[in-house]
């Protein structure tokens, strides 16, 4: 199940890169998600929409266990203290925010690398090679020249989807048992309304990840771009307000699955573990 949600999320966001670049090479322009896997897998390879899986895989562990506990910790302190022991939808939106702090911290080098292996053409060939490249020409620095717009992406994308995610439990399984259709939806419609809604942020981090050569050019920046400020500045400068959502198909389609997979894998095994520690204190 991790393996799958992982490669899935490599796939779909390969090519929610590519759709996101603001002044692609016009062998590398696409109309729609299905139109830009194809043509992918028809030109560069069957293999070469999965490129940064190994280190996706490589960070996705630590950051998802670091996630979800904070998150669970969070929400339990925090509803005791504003709802007393209730539903707070203020605590669970700072809940997912403070999660996103430590998921993020670990998983913004491994999303530099990935992106910049997702572009066409791109000059990385290995994970590692990616790796020693960009420290040796741009510094420590680069891994984490978008953690602030990463952050600012983030944040509200996890406030909106906790809090949606709670809210739409509340409104099907009020009881809040194991139920994994109940899970499934509100994952699902959860991500799918906090991804649709941080779309613009998403392509002004994308473009600070790549660094993408011929959109700098054309706006004439020298350099390096830096600052969410200014990634939105260029973005508008080159395509104007659609600019903000390219790509947002492709990431709809992805967070959809990937959210609802998240939340009924993480209830169950909060479902299994809580009944086995029940089971293991019950008296004979």
């Amino acid at each position: 199940m991790v393996m799958w949600r992982i490669s899935a999320w490599v796939l779909f966001f390969c090519t929610q890169t590519r759709m996101q670049s603001l002044n692609p090479d016009p062998k590398a322009q696409y109309t729609s998600v299905y139109g830009a896997l194809k043509k992918i897998v028809r030109t560069e390879g069957f293999w070469r929409p999965l490129r940064g899986l190994n280190v996706m895989m490589m960070g996705a562990g630590p950051a998802h266990a670091l996630y979800f506990a904070c998150y669970e910790n969070m929400k339990r302190t925090l509803n005791a203290v504003f709802h007393h022991q209730g539903n707070s939808h203020l605590a669970n939106g700072i809940a997912g925010s403070m999660a996103t702090l430590l998921h993020d911290a670990v998983m913004n080098p491994a999303e530099v690398v990935k992106q910049r292996m997702q572009m066409y053409d791109s000059p990385h060939r290995s994970a590692l090679r990616c790796v020693w490249t960009v420290w040796r020409t741009e510094g420590l620095g680069a891994f984490y020249r978008s953690y602030t717009t990463q952050l600012t992406m983030n944040i509200p994308f996890q406030s909106i989807h906790f809090i949606t995610y709670e809210f739409l439990q509340e409104q099907v399984n009020p009881h809040r048992g194991y139920n994994p259709q109940s899970h499934i939806i509100s994952g699902g419609l959860a991500g799918a309304l906090a991804a649709a809604a941080t779309t613009p942020l998403d392509v002004c981090k994308t473009l600070l990840n790549t660094q993408e050569n011929m959109a700098l050019n054309l706006a004439n920046i020298s350099g390096r771009l830096s600052g969410m400020a200014n990634a939105f500045r260029t973005v508008y400068q080159l395509n104007g307000l659609p600019g903000y959502f390219k790509g947002m198909q492709a990431r709809v389609i992805y967070q959809m699955p990937s959210t609802a997979i998240s939340w009924s894998v993480y209830e169950f095994f909060k479902y299994f573990l809580t009944k086995h520690k029940l089971e293991n204190r019950a008296p004979y």
